[in-house]
């Protein structure tokens, strides 16, 4: 796919939000008094201008190490390049004296880079981009007043949030022992940044790509552990299982496909859509209730969920209550329920989260997740973005001080790959003789079934569908 940085111009941040770039053209010596217009006028917006277009121009025609090592003149060391142009725009960027308007300008830099070598598929060099800022010459004194300028604000873009996302691009790579746990579910992490506006359009377009691309790579993996687990193939030929679930991911699969014909989650979510679309606002919240805890099991779970759901519903947008049902209200009402059962606040895990989580009841949790997002399936997007937050609130827990976390991260990991992906997963009995799998779940043998795989057609929404969707309604 072309990136679209290659088939639009780049316009600077500033442009984004100050109107269109002038017509005047750097001149002189950028210390002159008549450029102090740059501090905060067209110069600054035009110098950024100047080095995203000398970026995208290498990107598509250099050696990555080339582009890397102009980079590093640029940015670490501010010497010449083949473009006197590109670094005299960068001493007007670090001249004007706006630390937040270089790192904006940095960073979408590196998203330039990045988004045209992943188009590519050229991802060594983007791991050697994030290695870049561990150079140990950054570290260094400096007698020059820009350059110390300079260094200060690239050592804290490196200690900040966005270095941070722009290491998630460099994660994929690793998957060793040593590796932290949260790299494997580093497709979530993505998600904010792409449903972030604020962030360049390269940014975006790049984590979105990267997040779709670890997800097939899940399902791929995924469905071939499945079909070779299920084959006569010895254990060593056995390809390795994505999840950390071991042989319980079968259990888990054929439990979750099992529930077929008129009792399955898409049968019932489609039920739900047609008895309720015609309703009121305050009839649709009160169904919804009854819908979530539907085929829940056990007594004190389903009185648990059902008070907490009435505490969270009934006062819930009491202003539109006498309205017919719209799709805006669906997506609002769903992504509400989605963030009291992962995150409120987006910093600490709900305390529902923790109930049904810490106590043993991660797939009834991932359920009722999975029964929203049929029926709404624009609210996975913040459904993604929820779980984002909550891996980022435990990742720097150790492994096994979380386990039940990681636990309800892999049932959601393949619950989610066989429902709402493309891919559809079907039991077939093999033993005519065992009992049909209508009836009760604790009665059923299901090693008499084996699970079979097959890809769905769907059409994947543009980026510009899912922000639409997101910004509209929240």
């Amino acid at each position: 796919m072309q990136p679209l940085s290659d088939r639009l111009s780049v316009p600077s941040l500033g442009t984004l939000t100050n109107g269109t770039i002038g017509e005047v053209q750097m001149s002189g010596h950028p210390s002159e008094p008549s450029k102090q217009v740059s501090r905060s006028g067209r110069n600054l917006h035009q110098a950024q201008e100047t080095v995203y277009r000398f970026l995208l121009d290498i990107v598509k025609t250099w050696p990555p190490e080339e582009v890397l090592l102009e980079f590093k003149h640029l940015f670490l060391y501010h010497v010449e390049t083949t473009s006197a142009g590109a670094i005299h725009a960068v001493y007007e960027i670090v001249f004007s004296n706006n630390e937040e308007e270089f790192r904006n300008t940095l960073k979408r830099s590196c998203y330039i880079l990045v988004n045209n070598w992943d188009a590519s598929r050229n991802f060594k060099p983007i791991q050697e981009l994030i290695k870049v800022f561990e150079d140990s010459s950054l570290d260094r004194q400096t007698i020059s007043p820009t350059l110390k300028r300079l260094r200060v604000w690239i050592d804290t873009f490196r200690r900040g949030k966005d270095y941070e996302e722009l290491k998630l691009f460099a994660s994929r790579y690793d998957e060793s022992p040593e590796a932290p746990w949260s790299n494997r579910y580093t497709s979530y992490l993505l998600v904010p940044q792409y449903i972030n506006s604020a962030n360049p359009i390269e940014q975006r377009e790049a984590a979105r790509a990267l997040s779709m691309q670890l997800k097939d790579k899940f399902k791929f993996r995924l469905a071939m552990y499945i079909a070779k687990s299920q084959s006569a193939t010895s254990p060593e030929r056995l390809p390795e299982n994505p999840t950390v679930l071991g042989d319980n991911v079968l259990q888990l699969i054929k439990t979750i496909v099992a529930k077929r014909g008129q009792f399955s989650y898409a049968n019932l979510a489609n039920i739900f859509i047609n008895q309720t679309h015609q309703l009121s606002y305050k009839e649709f919240k009160r169904e919804l209730k009854r819908y979530l805890i539907v085929s829940i099991d056990g007594n004190e779970l389903t009185e648990t969920l059902q008070a907490r759901f009435t505490e969270k519903l009934d006062p819930l947008y009491l202003d539109y209550d006498h309205e017919t049902l719209n799709e805006a209200l669906i997506l609002r009402t769903c992504n509400r329920i989605i963030e009291h059962l992962t995150t409120e606040n987006r910093q600490d895990p709900s305390p529902l989260f923790v109930l049904l989580v810490s106590q043993g009841s991660p797939l009834t949790l991932v359920i009722v997740l999975l029964k929203l997002i049929l029926i709404c399936r624009n609210a996975r997007t913040h459904l993604e973005a929820q779980i984002a937050e909550l891996i980022r609130y435990y990742k720097n827990f150790p492994e096994d001080e979380c386990r039940w976390v990681v636990n309800f991260l892999e049932i959601f990991n393949v619950t989610f790959a066989i429902y709402a992906e493309n891919v559809q997963y079907n039991l077939i009995k093999m033993d005519k003789t065992q009992e049909p799998l209508h009836i009760p779940k604790a009665l059923q043998n299901l090693d008499a079934y084996r699970v079979f795989s097959q890809l769905k057609r769907e059409v994947m929404p543009k980026l510009s569908d899912e922000v639409e969707l997101t910004e509209t309604f929240e």
